[in-house]
């Protein structure tokens, strides 16, 4: 039931918000009593954070998983992107703006989570791609990284990027390739711009 409740819980935040679910919506939804889900969860701020942290654990899984492949480095970042964009494609609402408004401490813990995965994989992308020949010699690797993760959560502000204006995946498309043009050699030009073309055919 536990498991339920969270999946149901997360579909939920995604698509309307985590402000906007209830737990008189949430019951309703599963088809189950308010009672039944506190008596796994003692308030809907615990069940935040355990939607949050299940969330990430299994993208993390995932992003590992893609990683361990060692593949060309930036055929690796278009993957981790496809990735991240299945698991987040019921996406409606802007969690993370609302989780750092409403629940700023179960934000900080995942911002935390996500400094520490992506420094690992941002860092080993960027430096095994150097080493290929595939990224400039002359990178700044903790430079770029920083750069990479601040351009990353500012995407997800509403403020900045309107959904009305900006669809996530042109976002993410066009962050991307913004990134490795800026950090890719010569070479590397040549196989980005093949994956490019690849994907819009």
């Amino acid at each position: 039931m536990e498991d339920k409740i969270r999946e149901k819980a997360m579909e939920m935040f995604l698509n309307y918000g985590f402000k906007s679910v209830t737990m008189d919506d949430l019951a309703q939804a599963i088809g189950i009593s308010k009672k039944t889900i506190y008596a796994v969860y003692q308030n809907k701020t615990e069940l935040v954070e355990a939607c949050v942290m299940s969330k990430f654990s299994i993208m993390k899984e995932g992003i590992n998983k893609i990683i361990s492949l060692k593949k060309n480095p930036i055929e690796e970042v278009f993957e981790i992107k496809q990735y991240v964009m299945s698991n987040l494609k019921n996406q409606k609402s802007s969690p993370q703006y609302q989780l750092t408004k409403y629940y700023p401490r179960i934000f900080a813990k995942f911002q935390k989570e996500q400094w520490d995965i992506m420094q690992h994989c941002v860092i080993s992308n960027i430096e095994r791609g150097m080493t290929l020949g595939l990224y400039r010699s002359d990178l700044h690797v903790q430079f770029i990284f920083r750069i990479y993760f601040a351009g990353i959560n500012y995407l997800k502000d509403p403020i900045i990027f309107p959904s009305e204006r900006f669809s996530m995946v042109f976002l993410m498309e066009s962050y991307l390739e913004y990134h490795l043009r800026a950090i890719v050699s010569p070479e590397g030009l040549k196989k980005l711009n093949e994956i490019i073309n690849s994907n819009h055919q």
